[in-house]
């Protein structure tokens, strides 16, 4: 007993003569949490950008943004999906699309060494590469294959990450096998440190602690639209689409009639990003405009589900696959199918499980129209859809060996007008990502 009274004696007489010095420290502490609540940790030093990134990647897979800052392809292609020159000054085909020879311009390396055929390293496996000289470079194909200038649009790099680009890489930090930091410098000593979170909820951690004072390519900008002294912008990205899959091997959805269903009982225009119509990007070359839109029609849809046979309406269920970042929006999705009659249930997963119904994904939607490995038959590992449509295949084939672009540009307008009245996927919408940073 004494030994507690001693103790609280000694316990008073301290916050007595420290006091002051407790009040600050609980004050400065309450201050704080205040900040990192609404504004995030500021960062105190800003000599360079620190960007963070949610997704993993290794160092053959950056972001598309971060690898054309550090060197380019033989080809790039333009905002059309049209390939122009890059390391290659010129291409041709002597063989109508079996043998690809590119000419390299005169040109360095990030090192100051000249640019030369056997630098440039492409690790197809089933194409063989020859080099007769040093500004010549053969590839030889096993069949005709119009879009290979586009696949060769892809930055090249000598050992270590050395490419041709205003900006260099000056150190990059691995967690496993995936990139955790990437530093790149440019000529002028800006520095760009980029930094990778497996999850959108750990790079918005990252952010509010001071991290990172950039945070680019958010699908939820939530809570940062509510801090001040915060930029958000918004980007539109075409090149990615919000996509159902539906398993055309599934014995409901083997049903065109139910899956024409299901695309009308949504509303597409309520999911924030502008319509999705078609498998290929809206400023591409090849896009067609005049697709069947699939307008928002319940009335329609019930009709296509009322035609279906007894046996299969009695038990009809639709289990809907989705990854954490988009289920506010499959929700949504099974809500619009519950009222039409479709009992629906929406299944959380971070990848693609082996059997499914439909799965709602962010497609990147290719920069060529080519689409051979998500639409042709032959393609099970990654034909999500599982679909098999001989007319669909024979267009498929037909667009990848047509080297004339206004025939292959024929072509595509076609697939896309089978392929949205065929609908083994439910084409919703473009989504709009957000790039959030303090002023």
């Amino acid at each position: 007993m004494l030994s507690l009274r001693y103790v609280f004696r000694l316990l008073k007489a301290f916050i007595v003569r420290f006091r002051l010095v407790i009040i600050l420290s609980l004050a400065l502490g309450v201050a704080l949490f205040f900040l990192i609540t609404n504004y995030g940790l500021p960062i105190l030093q800003r000599d360079h950008e620190r960007i963070g990134i949610a997704g993993r990647y290794r160092p053959d897979n950056l972001p598309n943004f971060i690898l054309d800052l550090l060197s380019d392809g033989l080809t790039k292609i333009d905002e059309s999906g049209t390939v122009i020159p890059a390391l290659a000054s010129s291409w041709e085909t002597p063989d109508k699309g079996r043998t690809w020879i590119f000419e390299l311009i005169d040109g360095t390396w990030q090192d100051g060494e000249k640019i030369v055929s056997k630098d440039i390293n492409y690790e197809f496996s089933d194409v063989s590469v020859e080099r007769p000289d040093d500004k010549t470079i053969v590839f030889k194909l096993d069949n005709p294959f119009s879009p290979f200038p586009s696949v060769v649009a892809r930055p090249v790099f000598r050992q270590g990450l050395l490419g041709v680009g205003q900006w260099q890489v000056s150190k990059v930090r691995l967690s496993g096998t995936y990139v955790s930091l990437l530093e790149i410098l440019d000529k002028s000593g800006n520095k760009k440190t980029y930094k990778f979170y497996p999850t959108e909820e750990r790079a918005k951690l990252a952010f509010k602690l001071g991290e990172v004072n950039t945070l680019e390519g958010l699908f939820n900008p939530t809570p940062f639209t509510s801090w001040k002294v915060l930029s958000v912008l918004e980007n539109t990205d075409i090149h990615k689409a919000a996509v159902v899959f539906l398993n055309t091997s599934d014995k409901f959805l083997s049903e065109k009639n139910l899956r024409q269903a299901l695309y009308y009982a949504i509303d597409k225009d309520e999911f924030g990003g502008p319509r999705a119509l078609s498998p290929i990007a809206a400023d591409s070359w090849a896009y067609n405009p005049q697709v069947k839109p699939y307008n928002y029609d319940p009335e329609r849809a019930k009709e296509l589900i009322d035609d279906l046979p007894d046996e299969e309406k009695e038990n009809l269920s639709i289990k809907l696959v989705t990854p954490p970042l988009l289920l506010s929006q499959a929700e949504k999705i099974a809500g619009y199918w519950k009222e039409v009659g479709i009992k629906t249930i929406v299944q959380v997963s971070s990848g693609i499980p082996s059997e499914y119904q439909a799965l709602l994904a962010i497609y990147d939607i290719p920069k060529d129209p080519d689409q051979y490995a998500l639409w042709h038959s032959t393609q099970q590992a990654t034909n999500i859809s599982r679909l098999k449509n001989p007319r669909i295949d024979a267009l498929i084939e037909s667009g990848r060996s047509e080297l004339a672009l206004e025939e292959r540009k024929k072509i595509y307008l076609d697939f896309q007008r089978f392929i949205l009245e065929e609908a083994p996927a439910i084409f919703l919408y473009y989504p709009i990502t957000y790039t959030i940073s303090r002023q």
